[in-house]
């Protein structure tokens, strides 16, 4: 019974912190400092929950980093999302096959 107590608060919780800012501001956001900060907090939420994963889902730090090195560098040149993960992806798998052959 307990479960379904905790399930219920934690609805109500996570409803109220996304309904609270839409009741209270009413208009629009003027000051340009908030506008950048609510405009990144996607993007800084997104790669702090991304970037352990990143060095911690293959076998070798190694390959991780070379295949977050490629990404970057992929991204920075403004390729597209698909582009830039597979070549991240093939970056880690190349990397991870050449440890194992000269490991």
């Amino acid at each position: 019974m307990n479960f379904y107590i905790y399930v219920i608060i934690m609805a109500v919780v996570t409803y109220l912190i996304r309904m609270i800012p839409l009741v209270l501001v009413n208009r629009d956001i003027k000051n340009t400092f908030i506008k950048s900060f609510l405009y990144y907090v996607p993007y800084a939420a997104l790669a702090s929950m991304t970037f352990p994963a990143i060095l911690f889902s293959t076998t070798e730090m190694a390959a991780a980093l070379a295949g977050f090195a490629v990404a970057v560098f992929m991204a920075f040149r403004e390729k597209g999302l698909l582009l830039v993960a597979l070549g991240a992806c093939i970056t880690v798998f190349v990397v991870e096959q050449a440890m194992g052959m000269f490991l």
